[in-house]
């Protein structure tokens, strides 16, 4: 009877996880900022036989190792479809993630916590809403949360010498997946301090000389990817292929990490992040602070290890001045993994769920307040939005509909679970929330947030036998057009992919049309000749004939200016 409750529970975590975060799969295409750009990578990999090295148009794409883009592409030679094939490996690794937080809850303490474990990490709002989006930082998550989880096999359940080799090994996939897979091995710190301090329980194993062979697998990992990229790209002799070495291999990583060029932060940006991205778990730190320091005053290395972890990461990031939410994802399974041995108790304690039904209301009455508002308020808004952002007609009264579902959906259920069951409100209410977003909102938002609508707009008013060239071009403009398009480089300045776009253009210019984002529209367009294509992204594109351009397109001092502000400075760092 036990064995089939607890089978049942397992199967509803796994039901809800494939609900919530696979809601809406195949139902959009890929969203700016990054999605389209590995998107397009990852087609341009299956169009021409070559994943060594990823191509953005015709340039070299060094920002981040292919990791990602392989995923897209492999899965893409096993469904078919593109809107399918460029959010699964989120979906799968948000999955992964998941099974490897379940099982070390249930190995470390029973399967109850490991399932307490799973939901909280599957509701935690940083790690659904990045599980929903097709971007490098899932599987990071997924491949660190596998090393952790072959470190504490052994660390804590060992000698467990495969595991032990498959945590280094993991956090060296992790490495050429983004670069700070390695912080994995922090885990040995903490490790290694309470195996000297001989707390219970936890061991390095290190007198035995398996335990050395661990580097070994590490390096295995970082050399599946690099030992050929650089044979092959050391033996073309091309200043192009070196200056991917090192920029993908030192600029991107240790400079980025030293003098970072972006993304300014304040030290204390991640205090910020935590407790507004990891709610609702994060709601019962103040309980879970002072259970955790009882159990780590009996030398409790569960607890020790993961929180000790979180905090060596959140170190870490704090560090540089470059600083994104996402950075501290990778912390989150492990936060999750050792505050579910106390939500049992918490959840049974009146204040907490006192906690949780403030938080289902303020949920289900922001959401309520704003899909009525969208139905009822000003019209001119829906005009506004409409134009704006580039909505289908009709969009924004569906948009609305779905978001005052959703919040009479939160009054409901809290309404249904009770004073003692705001949990259970919480998690109807976040399901109900997802599952409309990716069910409703993605076709609603889809033409006017990928450039989709843009794009088939643009293909229906040239020829089917016309050309077309892209100028100041987005990612989503060269993947989503229905035909093979002519670029000028991307990382060029807007001025001069223009000059060189005109240039192609009067070699044939009765066929050769161009599209042109309104930001690099200089004096030599004459734009009552030109079309207004439509707006994608919030930005305007012009269809440009070649008889609505006069001259070379020689930028003046203002254009020079405007592109300055717009574009960033050349190379900038």
């Amino acid at each position: 009877m036990l064995k089939t409750q607890a089978s049942r529970q397992t199967w509803l975590l796994v039901v809800m996880a494939l609900l919530v975060l696979g809601a809406g799969l195949g139902l959009r295409d890929p969203w700016p900022s990054d999605e389209p750009r590995f998107a397009l990578v990852a087609r341009q990999m299956v169009d021409s036989g070559y994943w060594l090295f990823p191509h953005r148009g015709t340039e070299l794409y060094s920002d981040k190792p292919p990791m990602l883009m392989w995923w897209q592409a492999t899965l893409y030679g096993v469904v078919g479809h593109w809107p399918v094939a460029f959010l699964l490996p989120s979906l799968l690794a948000a999955l992964g993630t998941l099974w490897c937080v379940v099982d070390l809850g249930r190995r470390l303490w029973t399967r109850q916590v490991g399932l307490y474990a799973g939901w909280t990490l599957l509701f935690a709002l940083q790690f659904t809403f990045q599980a929903k989006k097709a971007q490098i930082d899932p599987l990071l998550v997924l491949f660190i949360t596998l090393a952790n989880y072959g470190l504490l096999r052994h660390l804590l359940l060992g000698p467990a010498w495969r595991w032990w080799w498959l945590g280094w090994f993991f956090a060296g996939i992790g490495v050429i997946t983004k670069g700070v897979g390695m912080l994995a091995l922090l885990m040995i710190v903490p490790a290694a301090i309470a195996s000297a301090l001989h707390w219970p329980r936890v061991s390095l194993h290190a007198r035995d000389g398996r335990f050395w062979l661990a580097p070994l697998a590490f390096v295995l990992a970082l050399s599946l990817w690099l030992a050929p990229m650089l044979l092959a790209a050391l033996g073309t002799g091309s200043d192009e292929y070196r200056a991917y070495i090192n920029d993908i291999l030192f600029r991107q990583t240790a400079r980025r990490y030293t003098h970072s060029w972006d993304h300014h932060q304040p030290w204390w940006y991640f205090l910020g992040v935590m407790p507004a991205m990891w709610i609702p778990g994060f709601l019962a730190l103040p309980w879970a602070i002072p259970a955790w320091c009882r159990r780590l005053r009996r030398r409790d290395a569960r607890y020790l290890l993961p929180l000790a972890w979180c905090a060596l990461v959140l170190l870490f990031f704090s560090i540089p001045q470059g600083k994104r939410d996402v950075y501290i994802l990778p912390a989150l399974p492990m936060f999750c993994l050792a505050l579910a041995p106390l939500l049992p108790g918490l959840l049974k304690r009146r204040d907490v769920q006192w906690v949780l039904a403030g938080l289902v209301t303020l949920l289900a009455a922001g959401l309520a307040l704003t899909g009525g508002l969208a139905l009822l308020g000003d019209p001119g808004f829906e005009v506004r939005l409409t134009h704006g952002r580039g909505l289908a007609p009709g969009a924004n009264d569906a948009l609305a509909g779905a978001i005052l579902a959703m919040g009479l959906c939160g009054g409901v259920s809290l309404w249904l679970a009770g004073r003692r069951r705001s949990h259970l409100a919480l998690v109807s209410t976040l399901t109900v929330a997802w599952v409309l977003y990716g069910l409703v909102g993605y076709p609603l938002l889809n033409d006017s947030s990928s450039a989709r609508g843009l794009m088939r707009q643009v293909g229906a008013r040239i020829a089917v036998d016309a050309e077309l060239g892209l100028v100041a071009w987005k990612e989503q403009n060269l993947l989503m057009a229905d035909r093979p398009a002519a670029t000028f480089g991307f990382e060029n300045r807007w001025h001069e992919q223009l000059q060189a776009a005109v240039r192609w253009q009067r070699l044939v210019p009765a066929r050769r049309w161009l599209l042109v984002n309104d930001d690099a529209m200089q004096d030599c367009i004459d734009r009552s000749r030109a079309q207004m294509a439509g707006i994608s992204n919030r930005r305007r594109w012009w269809l440009v004939p070649a008889g609505a351009i006069a001259g070379a397109c020689t930028p003046t001092a203002a254009d020079l200016e405007r592109e300055y502000q717009l574009q960033g400075p050349p190379d900038e760092d």
